[in-house]
């Protein structure tokens, strides 16, 4: 009996012994197992150099190379407007004119003026050959005249350009004064656009560095809203010296070929100018950014210990289908994650596939 007893304590203690190494090793596993299902499987992809000219991309109007802002060079009240928005008009032709009262009585002050101050030449002159005036005021006499006659100039001038008459042949595209109003010298009354078929320009403005990589006869593809399905062809016929002071872009302007298509000032067109200056780009899967924001955007690499990842800042240069050019940010990466990059943190494990 006493040796039965003995025979089921040591199979207890045996059970007992083997129930606790497997719990051991059961606790031993179980890190490396949970390290296992927290790590993220990723994909490397190797960052490629190439030389690229990055296209510059800008918006503007559809507008005649010869547009032309008319007003009155003095001011006046309206008396008369010969033309209306969208009416075609010839080279020469009358527009508009102020009511001339006042401006033809200036004229007439001048002529009485100029006229006395020729009686007044004449009898010093005379009176001078007598010896009965003196130098100086014939001198006088003399400049008074000149100043009269040069007055009566003026007068006569600003009567001639009390009116506007187009310098171009065109179209009349806004019509911004009615007859009766107040005109101040310099105000703009008509704006005339030419109406020859190959004179059409869009004019855009860029930043400086991308002014810098232009210069006149680049070709540009353009696209308008008006002919969604077409493309049309340019070049730049003319670039800025110098900022607008308001929105501190410089004017670029290209030259567009309508292609025998109907166009007219104001519409919208999107233009990419391709500038001959090449610059060298990394070149990385679009699935490689992550958190991109304009021209901002961020990469994931893997970390010195092949287990976790740096996340990096890059600047993007622009989009071509499925890559994205990059113009700083990955100095002597070679490798960057691409599968995989949506779900990581900067404290992710990573496995790689």
């Amino acid at each position: 009996m006493k040796t039965l007893q003995f025979i089921l304590i040591l199979l207890l203690t045996g059970g007992m012994w083997a129930c606790g190494t497997k719990a051991e090793q059961s606790r031993d596993k179980k890190p490396a197992e949970q390290t296992d299902d927290t790590s993220i499987p990723v994909k490397l992809t190797k960052v490629e150099s190439v030389v690229r000219s990055e296209p510059v991309v800008a918006s503007g109007l559809v507008s005649s190379s010869e547009e032309a802002k008319l007003s009155f060079k003095i001011g006046g009240i309206i008396q008369k407007m010969y033309v209306d928005e969208g009416q075609a008009v010839r080279k020469g032709q009358l527009l508009a004119t102020l009511n001339l009262t006042e401006i033809n009585a200036q004229v007439s002050q001048a002529q009485l003026s100029n006229e006395k101050a020729e009686r007044d030449l004449n009898r010093v002159k005379a009176l001078y050959a007598d010896t009965a005036a003196t130098l100086e005021q014939l001198q006088n006499a003399t400049t008074g005249h000149d100043v009269a006659k040069q007055n009566l100039t003026i007068a006569q001038f600003n009567q001639n350009y009390a009116q506007i008459r187009s310098t171009v042949d065109g179209t009349v595209t806004r019509k911004l004064l009615n007859e009766g109003e107040f005109a101040s010298a310099g105000t703009t009354a008509f704006m005339i656009s030419s109406t020859r078929k190959n004179d059409w320009v869009v004019r855009v403005g860029v930043a400086d560095k991308d002014w810098a990589r232009l210069k006149v006869g680049n070709r540009a593809t353009i696209t308008l809203d008006a002919y969604p399905d077409k493309t049309f062809m340019g070049t730049v016929s003319e670039m800025a010296q110098a900022a607008d002071p308001q929105n501190k872009l410089y004017e670029v302007e290209i030259r567009i070929n309508p292609g025998g298509v109907k166009l007219a000032p104001g519409l919208f067109a999107k233009v990419s100018l391709q500038p001959a200056q090449s610059r060298s780009y990394a070149l990385v899967p679009i699935e490689a950014i992550v958190e991109g924001n304009g021209k901002d955007g961020f990469v994931f690499v893997l970390a010195d210990d092949q287990k976790r990842v740096r996340k990096i800042p890059v600047q993007i240069g622009f989009i071509d289908n499925d890559k994205v050019l990059l113009t700083s940010g990955l100095s002597g990466v070679s490798n960057v994650v691409t599968a995989g990059s949506a779900y990581l943190t900067e404290t992710s494990t990573v496995i790689l596939k």
